[in-house]
């Protein structure tokens, strides 16, 4: 089943939608997000006067796929004048934070007793620090579905947990100013410094949580593998996306098998006959999204220069080497088998010298 119009099979809508402030790039476990967050973040830094990529995924792929280390400040990215990179883990922040004595301490030891709060307070302290920083767009690499849509939860935990904070603080904080004032504790645990310290958080969530659900602000682009795995995966996270009113009208399909001449392996053409059956089911799914199909490839798409050459297949549809004429694919199938038997001569000579 093949898309006929142009726009369908790209990322261009993404490239094209100017107010766009937040793409959220996600999906199973494994199926190449980072490299397609990536690709996306360099293609929106040839549109956008500045980009942020943002790895929130523990296991940080973003160094390997760009070949440059990155850490929790944005940092530019080589070979870029607009492009910045940055990895953060909110678990790892929040048992870590900048500030480990007054009012920090406090905050972070009352956001524990309140379960999901702690991430959630991270992740806004990340937001802040973006906000601050006026990127125009900013492509957020994420963890595997599961953390990712405890992630898009985050606004929505941190308005129930500030608001029960914001009761503890209406409860206690006559004995917390008395405390205060017994320990010499000065102004910073006040009942003002407490106030304004919520009512700011719960303004940047608030502003974010809106924006997250504005359609022209917000996409997400849901990354897979034509398996029936990763199409379930696809289903329930387009589903949550929905749930939560964030905008999806993007799916990435990678490591497509394509029946090209050099395909002769009876394990490939079984797989390539599966993997058709699930693309037919992708696309009778979501036949009013655009399903960008990526080509399994013989190597790693690492490095800025990889990145920048595999990207044209996210504006232009892939299209298979194939060859109609019989005697030019024999020919093709001839030289392909030639350089396996070479291979093959090369690897027994090896093993012969080593015997000898």
């Amino acid at each position: 089943m093949e898309r006929t119009s142009e726009v369908e099979g790209t990322v261009r809508n993404i490239l094209e939608e100017e107010t766009l402030k937040w793409v959220f790039v996600g999906g199973k476990g494994g199926v190449g997000k980072t490299t397609c967050s990536s690709i996306i973040s360099v293609l929106l830094s040839q549109v956008r006067s500045s980009v942020l990529i943002i790895s929130t995924d523990p296991a940080h792929n973003l160094s390997d796929a760009f070949q440059q280390k990155f850490t929790h400040t944005p940092i530019l990215v080589n070979g870029f004048t607009n492009l910045y990179a940055m990895e953060v883990d909110p678990v790892a922040e929040q048992e870590n934070p900048s500030g480990s004595d007054g009012m920090e301490k406090w905050f972070s030891e009352l956001a524990g007793a309140i379960p999901g709060i702690d991430e959630a307070m991270s992740f806004a302290e990340m937001l802040k620090l973006v906000q601050t920083l006026d990127y125009s767009v900013i492509v957020f690499d994420t963890a595997p579905t599961g953390h990712t849509l405890r992630l898009l939860q985050f606004p929505s935990v941190l308005e129930k947990g500030l608001a029960k904070m914001m009761s503890l603080k209406s409860k206690f904080g006559g004995l917390l100013n008395q405390m205060t004032r017994m320990f010499g504790m000065g102004d910073d645990f006040g009942d003002d410094a407490i106030l304004g310290r919520l009512e700011g958080m719960k303004d940047v969530i608030e502003q974010v949580n809106q924006q997250f659900k504005d359609p022209d602000m917000t996409t997400f682009v849901c990354v897979c593998i034509p398996e029936f795995l990763s199409l379930y995966e696809t289903e329930r996270l387009v589903q949550q996306l929905a749930k939560f009113e964030i905008e999806t009208h993007n799916i990435i399909i990678n490591q497509v098998i394509h029946d090209e001449e050099d395909v002769e392996s009876k394990l490939l053409q079984a797989r390539m006959k599966m993997q058709q059956k699930y693309l037919n089911q992708f696309y009778e799914l979501y036949d009013d999204f655009h399903i960008t199909k990526l080509p399994l490839l013989p190597e790693e798409v690492t490095g800025v220069e990889a990145l920048k050459a595999f990207s044209k297949h996210f504006k232009t549809p892939y299209q298979p080497s194939c060859s109609t004429d019989p005697e030019e694919r024999l020919e093709r199938r001839v030289l392909g088998l030639k350089q396996q038997l070479s291979e093959a001569e090369e690897q027994l000579a090896i093993i012969r010298k080593e015997k000898a």
